[in-house]
């Protein structure tokens, strides 16, 4: 899933025949292996009842579990309960897709176990669950998802924005930066408390039941919502929500919100939602209230919770503003909210540590992947950015010399003369201002 590309879903899409090519370039994101240009086709006009029947077998086709395991290659990640990595797994490649292919055709697979891991939140002392599964699980929720998730795409709602083909961050961004600029300043700034941790499985399970009705993926579904979790020493069955890690987890969050993204659509509130976060934006106060009331009672309705501290209305055209997808937007201009700022220096720390053994040349190179990175995201703040980081940077560098010809403390005073930006800009340190100007002088060409 790429970002910052354009849109090329098949909203819309005429209910007349077309071209095998003309569909194959709507669809070009889908598993070919899986959907054929004949279930394309049946996919735009519709199927009969809205529901799709038999599709294990296409879940359980050889073809589609090693297009599951590239998946999973791809992604890397850790190994699960078992202790298998994805290089053990593949170096019994065909035996085991076979393995797994029989066991899903037989319906004796079972999940195994979720081993839990607990990642720190950027910016907070607060750790984020993350569930880890074993690789031969990843692969079956690969090979799942090539199957179900043109089913659902078909009809997701526009302002939907996580995890879906040829859409991403950047995309979620310039509309919100469309809509402020054309005056929906008010905006609801909200926040789903533990919202992977807490989706209803049964009603979860209802919604995919809407379009899918092959009772073996029901069953492989419900599964994976029921799988064990390992978290130290202990072992427990969640009796809500869909675990972060999960390869299935965004597609099912994205259904299960799906019906509030139609019914702001319907009633015509501007939201957008990029898997649980989302913020509505609005012309007045008067409707930023109204939305946010509809909002509460979707989410009662629904089984989950707005946060209570982190949900609120703000004018954006205020001090104070609101964050989005790493960015701060306050008064017509936006830049990267201080947990952004804290986890990017962070970063940078560790990598110019004054202990640190290596060459400039091999630090400075280490550091600018970092530094690219991260501009690539944040390269449309506002210019008031850019300097102090390019200061901060050249600062810690120079602390770093200055630590190795047996000084204390921070670089400062004389070490700008004896370490010049100049010196910095020679050795290839990338500038973020530098980069900042070149891509604004760009834009008026």
């Amino acid at each position: 899933m790429t970002e910052g590309t354009t849109e090329k879903r098949p909203a819309g899409v005429p209910e007349t025949a077309t071209q095998a090519g003309e569909i194959r370039d709507r669809w070009d994101w889908v598993e070919p292996g899986v959907w054929t240009e004949r279930m394309l086709t049946a996919l735009e006009k519709g199927v009969k009842g809205g529901k799709w029947f038999s599709l294990i077998d296409k879940v359980y086709a050889l073809g589609n579990l090693r297009a599951g395991f590239a998946k999973v290659k791809t992604n890397r990640g850790a190994a699960g309960v078992d202790h298998q990595t994805i290089e053990m797994f593949e170096a019994r490649l065909e035996e085991n897709l076979e393995k797994l292919s029989r066991a899903l055709r037989e319906g004796s697979y079972r999940p195994q176990a979720i081993r839990r891991q607990w990642i720190p939140k950027p910016g907070s002392k607060e750790k984020r669950p993350l569930g880890i599964p074993t690789v031969r699980d990843r692969v079956v929720q690969a090979a799942l998802l090539n199957v179900l998730e043109p089913i659902f795409e078909r009809d997701f709602a526009e302002q939907s924005y996580g995890f879906r083909p040829d859409r991403g961050c950047k995309d979620a961004l310039r509309r919100v930066e469309e809509l402020l600029k054309r005056g929906n300043t008010w905006v609801v700034d909200a926040d789903l408390k533990s919202y992977f941790d807490t989706i209803p499985h049964e009603s979860l399970v209802k919604r995919v039941e809407e379009k899918v009705s092959d009772g073996a993926v029901i069953a492989l579904l419900r599964g994976y919502l029921k799988q064990e979790v390992m978290d130290a020493m202990t072992q427990w069955t969640p009796e809500g929500g869909t675990p972060q890690g999960a390869i299935v987890s965004p597609l099912l969050s994205n259904i299960y919100l799906d019906p509030l993204d139609h019914e702001m659509a319907r009633r015509g509130i501007e939201m957008v939602r990029y898997a649980d976060d989302f913020v509505i934006l609005c012309r007045s106060q008067a409707e930023a209230e109204e939305a946010l009331e509809l909002v509460r009672q979707w989410t009662v309705e629904a089984g989950l919770q707005l946060h209570p501290v982190k949900t609120r209305i703000v004018d954006a055209t205020q001090k104070g503003g609101f964050d989005f997808l790493g960015y701060h937007f306050e008064r017509n201009m936006k830049w990267p909210r201080k947990k952004s700022l804290k986890k990017f220096k962070d970063t940078i720390r560790a990598k110019t540590k004054r202990t640190q053994g290596n060459s400039l040349q091999t630090i400075i190179e280490d550091v600018n992947k970092s530094i690219r990175g991260w501009y690539g995201y944040f390269q449309h703040s506002h210019k008031t950015t850019f300097a102090p980081l390019d200061k901060w940077i050249r600062m810690r560098l120079r602390s770093l010399l200055r630590k190795r010809h047996g000084r204390k403390g921070r670089g400062r005073g004389r070490d700008h003369q004896r370490w010049t930006n100049a010196f910095f800009s020679e050795q290839g340190l990338f500038s973020l201002v530098t980069a900042h100007v070149s891509a604004c002088q760009s834009c008026y060409r």
